[in-house]
């Protein structure tokens, strides 16, 4: 990418989520320092720039190895949930991508519309099935609307989590680091939605030890 067009990109990013996608682009090319012409010669129209932002910030923060982490059939299904959800609120979550994604809800949905569209595609249908599998249900079968309410109450759980810093400019409460929601925390969640889920199939959840026994995580991996 040319180091103009970085320029611009990285600026808009931060102009959208300071301003919201309404924001215009005489304002964001003055607040970056480049001229309203140079502006529409790398993005011919407004449209073309915020589907950047959304491929860099949305789709680019994408991770294929959360999907490997998840289809590993070695795993247990609290603990691939638990190392998914500490990599995707703390790496996932910036400021701009929580504050752009709520000013597209409020506004024209379309980063909102293609974003839940990849969850839906990539993360739900896996999330679910582990669900089904931590329960012994073996059914491929569609979610059922409670199985697919019961999962958001997890996932928009923890989108709350940077929202409360980055909307509310409330502190978000971590033993690990301020500035980080720790493992402990998730895994908390993450068992709370895993006992929820028995009254949907009323079957017991196979033994395990009180304390997990962690297969290589994906943290570990990255390390290695």
């Amino acid at each position: 990418m040319a180091e103009r067009e970085r320029q611009i990109l990285d600026g808009a990013i931060q102009f959208f989520a300071d301003k919201g996608l309404d924001g215009q682009l005489r304002d964001l090319a003055s607040s970056i320092g480049v001229t309203h012409a140079l502006l529409y010669h790398y993005f011919p129209t407004k449209q073309a720039l915020i589907d950047r932002v959304y491929l860099e910030l949305f789709e680019g923060r994408w991770q294929p190895e959360w999907e490997t982490l998840l289809d590993d059939a070695a795993g247990s299904p609290e603990d691939k949930l638990t190392d998914f959800y500490v990599e995707y609120v703390n790496a996932a979550l910036t400021r701009e991508f929580v504050r752009i994604l709520v000013f597209s809800g409020l506004t024209d949905h379309t980063i909102t519309d293609r974003f839940f569209s990849l969850l839906r595609q990539r993360l739900f249908t896996r999330l679910i099935r582990e669900t089904r599998r931590f329960r012994g249900v073996s059914s491929r079968a569609r979610a059922s609307e409670r199985e697919t309410e019961l999962l958001m109450g997890l996932h928009g759980g923890f989108f709350y989590i940077p929202m409360r810093r980055w909307i509310y400019a409330q502190g978000v409460a971590s033993d690990a680091a301020p500035d980080r929601f720790s493992e402990a925390l998730v895994r908390d969640r993450v068992r709370g939605y895993l006992v929820a889920s028995r009254a949907l199939f009323g079957t017991e959840s196979p033994s395990r030890p009180t304390q997990p026994v962690h297969t290589t995580t994906l943290r570990a991996k990255k390390r290695a």
